[in-house]
């Protein structure tokens, strides 16, 4: 299973940024697609997650400010962040759990967002 990460950099506070996650490979049937993040000297946690059936589950810290959707024809999970603020800043990592004839759990490789004040 390949995870392909995009978008992320810097932003001010305040401002927006756009995550895109694209899954390919042996992926079977993807149950929940979501993002992580990890702040330095931090455990890594849930940012947002949605389900394939369109349930979601957002991070107390960041609802009403990002939004998660995706897309199940093409395997792709975007995480809409907006009015960011410097403790947003991390490295955000997406995750994909399903089934392909075993339960699997996938990473990407991350990306930084850093967010000034």
């Amino acid at each position: 299973v390949r995870l392909v990460e995009s978008g992320g950099g810097l932003a001010q506070a305040g401002g927006s940024l756009r995550l895109s996650c694209a899954a390919s490979g042996s992926i079977g049937s993807i149950n929940v697609m979501g993002w992580y993040r990890q702040a330095p000297g931090k455990q890594r946690e849930l940012v947002a997650a949605i389900t394939s059936g369109g349930s979601t589950n957002y991070a107390d810290s960041v609802k009403g400010r990002f939004t998660i959707s995706r897309d199940n024809a093409k395997n792709t999970v975007t995480l809409q962040m907006n009015s960011l603020k410097p403790e947003d800043t991390a490295v955000y990592y997406c995750n994909v759990q399903g089934v392909y004839v075993l339960w699997y759990n996938y990473w990407g490789q991350g990306t930084q967002v850093t967010v000034s004040s």
